[in-house]
């Protein structure tokens, strides 16, 4: 059997966690390669790496050289090495990474360095070879993820009883390092179980598994034991932050499981995620309930739309112009809704958008409604269970709340509502209540 781990920020923190994080590898023969995150936060207040390094980017901008914001990366992972008592030469490789974030100071080059050097101590506490991404990992000209990554690390990996491959980054179709979106190291992960043609992705966190809500909301919520790759996309990309929503693709090429697990309770189960084909339907109607606030919704009316050849190609047309993406797009005979996450609408940008549909496609009635959190509820079992959806809105209006938004997907695993933000934490207990506390 072949294992592939991913250690999050929390479990390579510090000395001790990355002690941890030696047994749990060495206490299982089977986990072979290692992938790694940044140090994450060490306590209440303290700094990520990763968020340090964007500082140091902005500090070398602004001054040509690395100084004070640098020397505090350098401090955390100096620490680390002598806490541990690595043979490694921490400050050789230290002063040499100052110098090539002097000489390519880009972004993605300077915030890859917190998994670089990661794993290089990670490598030299488990006494195994380190595998740069930047030699394994290959971006296309668009910035999307190359086929030839997958031949290039099982090359790599050829022989090696053990490994650890850093996360978060690789190199561009222009010989520059390139990054994943934040918590991307979840992605690395799973591109390594695919090239290693791995039984089992085991994503180590600080939490045992997914929860089938918000603990910071609901307490003491219920832990999912076991759920399908289509139910993990949707609570992922809803705000169940356990593992980054693009990080089932590569695995799910190869119908690789995913093991969520706890660095600090190995002992813990975890939550199982399944290819859909070889998931068994667990008995309960809702699998979890995840949310988003902050939403807005353009609401677009016009007599006769569905007779008017063209009407949403111009409108998203428009979208397009300003670069705009949309999460959902619930629709009528004659009504249209967009909606988009508030932040990607800039000063202006809501404005000049509203009036070019008003020149564009003339509609009756053109709304935008702000604020507005989306809520998902998401299960297979919601398919095969009458009343699932009159469940729903019985107990958010018995909790008193409008719904403004109603949105079903096809594939007919999740319903999703929409509610004024100050309504989203009251709607979420309510439909947890009403399928989790019988």
């Amino acid at each position: 059997m072949i294992k592939v781990c991913k250690f999050g920020g929390t479990s390579m923190a510090d000395g001790n966690t990355m002690l941890r994080v030696k047994a749990i590898v060495e206490g299982d023969p089977a986990r072979r390669y290692i992938v790694v995150s940044a140090p994450g936060k060490r306590y209440g207040g303290d700094e990520k790496v990763t968020d340090l390094l964007y500082a140091v980017h902005e500090e070398v901008a602004e001054s040509g050289h690395v100084g004070e914001r640098y020397e505090r990366v350098r401090a955390r992972f100096s620490g680390v090495a002598r806490e541990l008592g690595l043979s490694l030469d921490i400050e050789g490789i230290l002063d040499e990474t100052a110098k090539e974030i002097e000489a390519e100071n880009t972004p993605d080059f300077v915030a890859s360095r917190g998994e670089y050097l990661s794993a290089r101590m990670m490598a030299a506490l488990l006494g195994v070879p380190f595998v740069d991404a930047r030699d394994v990992v290959k971006f296309d000209a668009e910035g999307r993820l190359d086929e030839r990554t997958y031949p290039l690390l099982r090359e790599a990996l050829k022989g090696k009883r053990r490994a650890v491959v850093a996360g978060f980054y690789g190199e561009g179709a222009d010989g520059k390092i390139r990054t994943f979106s934040r918590g991307g190291s979840d992605i690395s992960g799973a591109v390594v179980a695919r090239a290693a043609g791995a039984d089992v992705y085991e994503n180590w966190t600080d939490v045992s598994g997914f929860m089938a809500c918000d603990p910071r909301i609901v307490e003491n919520p219920v832990l999912i034991r076991s759920l399908s790759y289509k139910e993990l996309r949707e609570l992922s990309y809803m705000g169940a932050n356990v593992l980054h929503s693009e990080s089932i693709f590569p695995v799910r090429e190869a119908n690789i499981p995913i093991r969520i697990k706890n660095t600090f309770r190995p002992e813990d189960e975890g939550t199982l995620i399944l290819p859909t084909s070889r998931y068994t339907f667990g008995g309960r109607t809702v699998t979890g309930i995840a949310g988003k606030k902050n939403f807005t919704v353009i609401f677009i009316e016009k007599s006769l739309m569905n007779a008017e050849v063209g009407f949403a190609y111009r409108v998203l047309a428009l979208l397009v112009k300003h670069n705009i993406t949309f999460e959902h797009m619930p629709s009528g005979i004659d009504t249209m809704s967009f909606v988009i996450d508030s932040s990607v609408l800039g000063h202006g940008v809501l404005e000049q958008l509203c009036e070019e549909i008003r020149e564009e496609v003339h509609p009756g009635v053109l709304r935008v409604f702000d604020n507005i959190s989306l809520i998902a509820v998401v299960g297979h079992g919601m398919s095969r269970a009458v009343g699932t959806a009159s469940r729903i809105f019985r107990a958010i209006a018995d909790a008193g709340v409008n719904v403004r938004m109603i949105d079903q997907g096809s594939s007919e695993i999740n319903v999703i509502v929409g509610v004024d933000n100050e309504n989203y934490e009251r709607t979420l207990r309510a439909v947890y209540n009403e399928f989790f506390r019988e």
